[in-house]
């Protein structure tokens, strides 16, 4: 629910009846509340979907076809849930960057986490540690702006077009010299 509504826009009393249980379980699990509840999710959710996609990063054998492959499968996932279901990390981050010190650092630390998977990701490919974790930082980023501008356009191709350009950029990162 975090993810698809955002902070704000997850209530306890939702949450509770979405998960079938009496309201007071939430604050006798989650003793600080909504906060403490949103940061766990954060942090396991983040988790999982990291997992995810290096998953599907490791489903095809040639890292720029993988790349390919990991976006488009993106695109067909967000049509396929109506536009309603994309990183479960964002929605959240950029509704509390600036009001939630707590969930700030735990969006932080999750595309932290993303970041250096990637790296080590990528740095099975680029032996440079640098262009590494660039080529990490440029996928999510990539990531995450194509599905603000898929669900805002109700259309998968912003996540081809971004799956592309990253295909190039990694391209483009194999065929450089060493120390270039």
């Amino acid at each position: 629910m975090f993810r698809r509504n955002g902070y704000s826009g997850t209530g306890l009393k939702r949450i509770a009846t979405e998960a079938d249980a009496p309201f007071g379980s939430i604050y006798h699990f989650f003793p600080g509340g909504k906060q403490q509840l949103a940061e766990e999710t954060i942090r396991t959710s983040g988790g999982e979907y990291g997992r995810m996609v290096l998953a599907l990063l490791e489903s095809v054998a040639d890292p720029v076809e993988s790349v390919t492959h990991a976006f488009e499968a993106a695109a067909h996932d967000i049509a396929a849930n109506d536009y309603a279901d994309a990183c479960p990390i964002a929605t959240v981050a950029l509704e509390v960057a600036s009001t939630n010190e707590v969930l700030r650092v735990a969006t932080a630390d999750v595309f932290e986490e993303w970041v250096g998977a990637g790296e080590q990701w990528f740095g099975r490919w680029v032996t440079d540690p640098n262009s590494a974790r660039s080529l990490a930082c440029s996928m999510i980023m990539m990531l995450e702006g194509a599905f603000v501008l898929s669900r805002a356009s109700r259309d998968p191709e912003p996540l081809r077009v971004a799956g592309r350009s990253m295909a190039e950029l990694l391209r483009a990162s194999l065929e450089r010299p060493v120390g270039d």
